[in-house]
C-alpha cells in the first residue's frame, strides 16, 4: 500500500458519500492562497468531526487550534441553531483568514474565535465559567498536548468527548527514544489519557490524503 492508494481511496470516499461543497472547497483555496500550511484535516476527517458533534448532540464545542477554520466550519455546521464553537488560534494572520472563511461559509454566528496563546485563552475561558463543553477537539502544537488535555478536563463534564489529532505520527509514536517533540507530544497524550481515571479512551489509526496518522478519542466518565 502507498500514500497514492490512500489518497485515491479518500477521494473515492468523498465522491461516493459527500455532496459537492463549494464553500468548504473555498476555505481550502483561501488557506492555500494566503500561505497557510496545508495541515488542515482531510474532508473525511472533517466529516467525522461533524458526525461526532451530531452523534453527541453537542451544543458547545471547544477547538484548540483553528488554522484557517476548515475543521471549525465542519463542526459549526453540525451544531443546532443555538450551538457555538469556541476556537483558539495563536497566529493573527491565520485568524484573519479564518474569520473570512467563517463569513464565506455562513457560520460566523456560531463561532467565537479567540486570538492568542491557547493556554492563556483556556485560562480565560475557565475564569468566565465558559464550560462545560460537550466536544473538545485538540489540534494545536503537539508538545502542549498534556497541558491542553489538562485544561480540557477542567472545561469538561461527564460525557464530554475529547478528540486529540495527529497522535500516530507515521507510526513513530511507538519510538520511546524519539527526540522529535511532536512524537513526544503524541506519547504524552497517550500517557495522559491512559493515566486519567476519569477518561475512557482509544485511538484510531488513519491513512488517507494526510498520510498515516490518527486520532485519540476519549469520553469523560
Amino acid at each position: 500500500m502507498s500514500a497514492r492508494t490512500w489518497t485515491a481511496v479518500d477521494d473515492y470516499i468523498v465522491s461516493s458519500l459527500f455532496d459537492a461543497d463549494p464553500a468548504l472547497d473555498a476555505v481550502l483555496t483561501a488557506n492555500r492562497e494566503q500561505g497557510l500550511p496545508a495541515i488542515d484535516v482531510s474532508a473525511a476527517q472533517g466529516k467525522l468531526l461533524s458526525l461526532l458533534v451530531r452523534i453527541g448532540s453537542a451544543k458547545k464545542v471547544l477547538e484548540i487550534g483553528t488554522l484557517g477554520g476548515y475543521s471549525t466550519v465542519w463542526m459549526a455546521r453540525a451544531l443546532p441553531a443555538d450551538g457555538k464553537v469556541v476556537t483558539l488560534e495563536l497566529d493573527p494572520h491565520h485568524a484573519k483568514v479564518a474569520r473570512s472563511n467563517f463569513e464565506r461559509a455562513g457560520v460566523s454566528d456560531k463561532v467565537d474565535l479567540r486570538i492568542g496563546p491557547a493556554l492563556q485563552s483556556l485560562a480565560a475561558l475557565a475564569n468566565e465559567n465558559a464550560g462545560p463543553f460537550d466536544l473538545i477537539f485538540i489540534d494545536a502544537d503537539k508538545p502542549n498536548n498534556p497541558n491542553y488535555l489538562d485544561w480540557a478536563m477542567k472545561l469538561a463534564r461527564s460525557g464530554t468527548v475529547i478528540v486529540c489529532d495527529n497522535v500516530i505520527r507515521d507510526g513513530a509514536v511507538v519510538d520511546e527514544r524519539s527526540g522529535d517533540v511532536n512524537v513526544e507530544g503524541a506519547r504524552a497524550a497517550f500517557s495522559f489519557i491512559g493515566g486519567e481515571k476519569r477518561l475512557d479512551g482509544t485511538a484510531i489509526q488513519t491513512v488517507g490524503a494526510k498520510g498515516y496518522d490518527g486520532f485519540a478519542i476519549a469520553i469523560v466518565d
